[in-house]
This record gives structure tokens, C-alpha cells and sequence, in this order.
């Protein structure tokens, strides 16, 4: 019986977490671990200078 109720729990958090990713992407968020991400400028088109990181490829080639 615990066995049950602890693979009820992991499912419902993986459920959780995946509903989240894509309501998140949906919405049109590059990086979803970002703090600054629906604010950032990466996400505007205009480059990632107040960006915390999570863009290493545009800010490489600056």
C-alpha cells in the first residue's frame, strides 16, 4: 500500500512539472530556469545583456 501511494506522488509531480514546462513554453518562454525569463531581453530579439546566464550562445558572440 505504501509502495502505491509513493508512485501516486512521483506521478503527480512529474504530471505537475510537465503541465508547467508547457504552459510556460506556450507562452512563449526561452528559458524556463531563468529568473528574468519572460523579461528578459533574449526574448524581446534584442541580445541577452541583463540576462543572469542562460543564453551562453548569443552572449559568445558578442
Amino acid at each position: 500500500m505504501v509502495n502505491l501511494i509513493v508512485v501516486i506522488v512521483l506521478i503527480a509531480i512529474l504530471g505537475v512539472a510537465v503541465i508547467y514546462i508547457v504552459k510556460e513554453k506556450k507562452n512563449g518562454v526561452k528559458c524556463i530556469g531563468c529568473p528574468a525569463a519572460g523579461t528578459c531581453a533574449h526574448s524581446q530579439g534584442s541580445g541577452c545583456s541583463g540576462c543572469s546566464g542562460c543564453h551562453t550562445d548569443t552572449k559568445e558572440s558578442l
